[in-house]
C-alpha cells in the first residue's frame, strides 16, 4: 500500500511511516485493472510418432485467457536451450494477452 499524501510505501501499516497520515479503506486507491497478462509455455518434441500436443497446449492457454476477457496480442518463440532426448532443442513460447 502507498500513502495517498506523500506516496511512501506504507506496507501493511494503518499509518504512513513517512508523513504520519492515517490510512483508511476510503483513502486507499483501488488496484488498477490488469491490462496485460504474459504467459510462457514450453513446447516439447515427441519422442515417438507424430503429434507433440504443442498446439493443444497453446490452444488451452489462449482459450483460458479468452474466458477471462483477454485476447492474444503477440506471441514469440525462442530456444529454451534444453536438449531433448532426441537431440532437438525445446522451444519457449511467450504470449502477451491484452484485456478486451
Amino acid at each position: 500500500m502507498f500513502c495517498t499524501n506523500c506516496g511512501a510505501n506504507t506496507g501493511e501499516s494503518n499509518s504512513c511511516p513517512s508523513c504520519g497520515k492515517v490510512m483508511s479503506a476510503s483513502n486507499v486507491p483501488a488496484m488498477p485493472a490488469m491490462n496485460y497478462v504474459v504467459l510462457q509455455v514450453t513446447l516439447k518434441e515427441k519422442l515417438i510418432g507424430t503429434g507433440s500436443g504443442n498446439l493443444t497446449a497453446l490452444e488451452q492457454a489462449i482459450n483460458a485467457q479468452a474466458a477471462k476477457g483477454y485476447r492474444l496480442h503477440t506471441i514469440t518463440t525462442s530456444s529454451a536451450h534444453s536438449t531433448g532426448l532426441g537431440g532437438g532443442d525445446r522451444i519457449q513460447a511467450t504470449m502477451v494477452f491484452e484485456k478486451i
